[in-house]
C-alpha cells in the first residue's frame, strides 16, 4: 500500500541562459522550482501534471512527491506516495486515477501497478489498489480515451548478469470509475514470436547481443528491453533503445504485432557533424564538429511520444542512446582500445584508421557489438551511442527528420565555454566523447495552433523547443538552460546544490492552457541530478 514520505522545501531559481531563433513564436521561462535537496540520486526523474498538483517520481525515496502548484510561482509539497520497490513511472487520467510504476526490491522480479487517487487528501486514502506486472516495469503510459494503461517492462539483469528476465509490455484494462483494476485485468505481450523458429521474423537490424546466461530459453525475448511507451489509438508504440528499435504492440489483446528498426544516423553528411573529443587538444579543448566516413550513430531513443498532424500519426524520439553493462560485459569501448576491448583494432584500411588519436576519434565510446568485419578481424565501421538528436519518424518507421548537428550548435551557441558539459560538473566538453548534449526525454504540446516538441537535454541540462506542425519541416524555436555553470557541485560541494539550478532534465510534462491555473501553457521539468522540479511560462509572441 502507500506510505507517506516527509516533503521537501522549496528552490531558488537562478537567471536563465536563453537563445532564440530570430522568428521565435514562443519562451520559456522559468517561474518557481521545488528541490529535494539530494544531489545526484535521482530525487526527481518523471512528472506527471493533474488538477493543481504535480506528481513527481522520487527514485531514490521510492516514492512519488505530491506537489501542490496552485500557486505556481510557489510549488508546495502536500505528501508523497510509496510502496515496496522503487517507483520509475507515474501517470494520471483526466479523471484523476493515477498510476504509479514500482519495480520490486529484487529488481528482477515482477513488478506491479499502484492505482491511487489523484484528488486525495493525504496518501492513506488516495491507494486503491495494487496489480502485478512484469520485471522491473519502467514507464506507465495511459491511453487518450483512458480504457488501458500500458507499460514497459525493461526486464534489465542482475548486476552479475546471472539473471536476465524477459523484457514485456503490460496492458491493464482500467476501471471506468477513479478505482483499481484487479489482477484479471492484466494482459501482458512478449516477444517470443520473434526467437528462432518463431511466427514472426527478427528484423536484420533489430542489435540482440551480449551473453546469454539462460542459454537458448528465449534469448530475443531476454534481450529487448521495453523503455518506453508512447499511445495512438489501439495501438502502444515501445521504444526498445539497447536494440535500436520500437515494438508495435496491439493494445487490446496484448500483442505486439511488428518490431521497427530504425536504422543508423551516417555521421560523414555535413548535417550530421559532431564534436568527438574531450581532448582536442588535451586540457584546452575547442569546440569543432567534424565528420568521419564509417562512423555512425546508433539511434537508441529512451523518450518516446506520438502526434497526429495532416490526418497522419507520427513518432517523436529523443535520441540518447545507452550501452548494456552487466557484470563482467561491457558494451562500450573507446575507440582507441577497441584491440583491447573489443574483438579488433579498427582496419589499417579503413577511413577511420587515421583519426584514432584522442584529440578526433580515439577518446569516442563506440559498440564493440556492431562494425566488426570477422573475416579480417578488425572493425571497418564504427557506431557511436545516441543520435545527438531527435527524430520524427512514421508509424511504418520511416524517418522523416532528424534534427542532425543542430543540438550541439545550439548549445554552444548559448554557452560556448561549456557545450557538451557534465550535469554533476561544469566542465568544457566533458560529453563530447560520449553522447554530447544527451537528449533524455521529451514532451508534445500545442500552442496558438502549432505544435511543439520540448526536448530535455540530461547532461548540459536545459529545454530545447521545435516546431513540428509539418514533420518534415521542423524547425528550432528556443532554448533555456536554467543551470548555473559558475556552479560545479561535483567540485565545489553539494552544499552549493542550491544554487546550481536544474541539473539533469529527465521528465517532462506539457500543461496546456486549460489545465493551467494561470489560464496559459506550462511545462514542468524534473531534474534527476539536482533534485528539482522546475515550472516555466511557456509565451507566445
Amino acid at each position: 500500500m502507500l506510505t507517506a514520505v516527509a516533503p521537501a522545501t522549496a528552490a531558488v531559481v537562478p537567471a536563465p541562459i536563453t537563445y532564440s531563433a530570430d522568428d521565435a513564436a514562443l519562451s520559456l521561462t522559468p517561474i518557481s522550482s521545488f528541490e529535494t535537496g539530494v544531489f545526484d540520486e535521482s530525487a526527481a526523474e518523471i512528472v506527471a501534471a493533474h488538477g493543481d498538483r504535480l506528481f513527481v517520481v522520487n527514485a531514490l525515496a521510492g516514492s512519488v512527491n505530491v506537489l501542490d502548484y496552485s500557486t505556481p510561482t510557489a510549488i508546495t509539497p502536500e505528501f508523497s506516495l510509496s510502496s515496496d520497490g522503487v517507483a520509475n513511472s507515474v501517470a494520471v487520467r483526466a479523471d484523476g486515477l493515477g498510476v504509479i510504476a514500482f519495480e520490486a526490491p529484487v529488481k528482477t522480479d515482477p513488478g506491479h501497478l499502484v492505482f491511487f487517487d489523484a484528488t486525495a487528501d493525504d496518501a492513506a486514502s488516495a491507494y486503491l489498489g495494487e496489480v502485478a506486472v512484469g520485471a522491473l516495469p519502467d514507464m506507465v503510459a495511459i491511453a487518450a480515451d483512458g480504457k488501458y494503461a500500458v507499460v514497459a517492462n525493461e526486464g534489465e539483469p542482475d548486476d552479475d548478469f546471472e539473471i536476465d528476465p524477459e523484457g514485456t509490455v503490460s496492458v491493464v484494462k482500467l476501471s471506468n470509475k477513479v478505482k483499481a483494476s484487479s489482477q484479471k485485468d492484466v494482459k501482458t505481450a512478449d516477444f517470443h514470436a520473434f526467437e528462432e523458429g518463431g511466427s514472426m521474423t527478427l528484423p536484420a537490424d533489430v542489435r540482440v547481443f551480449g551473453p546469454q546466461p539462460h542459454g537458448d530459453d528465449h534469448p530475443v525475448s531476454r534481450n529487448l528491453e521495453p523503455e518506453y511507451v508512447a499511445i495512438d489509438g489501439n495501438t502502444a508504440y515501445v521504444a526498445l533503445q539497447e536494440a535500436n528499435a520500437i515494438a508495435v504492440v496491439q493494445i487490446p489483446s496484448a500483442r505486439v504485432t511488428g518490431i521497427l528498426p530504425l536504422g543508423f544516423k551516417d555521421l560523414s553528411l555535413a548535417e550530421n557533424a559532431l564534436d568527438p573529443s574531450d581532448r582536442d587538444p588535451r586540457d584546452a579543448p575547442t569546440f569543432d564538429l567534424r565528420t568521419y566516413e564509417g562512423l555512425n550513430g546508433v539511434y537508441m531513443p529512451d523518450g518516446l511520444n506520438a502526434y497526429r498532424t495532416g490526418g497522419q500519426t507520427y513518432l517523436v524520439t529523443a535520441n540518447e542512446g545507452d550501452a548494456r553493462e552487466w557484470g563482467d560485459y561491457v558494451e562500450a569501448s573507446r575507440v582507441k582500445d577497441l584491440e583491447d576491448d573489443g574483438y579488433g583494432p579498427v582496419c589499417d584500411d579503413s577511413p577511420l584508421a587515421a583519426y584514432t588519436d584522442d584529440a578526433e576519434l580515439g577518446r569516442l565510446n563506440v559498440t564493440i557489438e556492431d562494425g566488426f568485419d570477422a573475416a579480417n578481424g578488425c572493425y571497418s565501421e564504427l557506431y557511436a551511442f545516441g543520435g545527438r538528436s531527435f527524430s520524427i519518424w512514421t508509424t511504418a518507421g520511416e524517418q522523416v527528420f532528424d534534427s542532425g548537428s543542430a543540438f550541439e550548435e545550439i548549445t554552444y551557441a548559448a554557452a560556448p565555454d561549456f557545450v557538451n558539459s557534465n550535469h554533476s560538473e561544469t566542465v568544457l566538453e566533458g560529453r563530447s566523447d560520449d553522447k554530447g548534449p544527451e537528449p533524455e526525454n521529451l514532451a508534445i504540446g500545442e500552442v496558438d495552433g502549432r505544435t511543439y516538441a520540448f526536448i530535455g537535454f540530461e547532461r548540459v541540462g536545459s529545454v530545447a523547443v521545435f516546431d513540428i506542425t509539418t514533420p518534415a519541416e521542423s524547425v528550432f524555436v528556443t532554448y533555456v538552460n536554467n543551470r548555473d555553470f559558475s556552479v560545479s557541485v561535483e567540485d565545489d560541494g553539494e552544499e552549493y546544490l542550491s544554487q546550481a539550478g536544474d541539473l539533469g532534465a529527465e521528465g517532462l510534462a506539457f500543461i496546456p492552457a486549460a489545465s493551467s491555473p494561470t489560464g496559459a501553457p506550462l511545462l514542468a521539468v524534473a531534474n534527476e541530478v539536482s533534485g528539482t522540479t522546475t515550472l516555466f511560462a511557456i509565451t507566445a509572441h
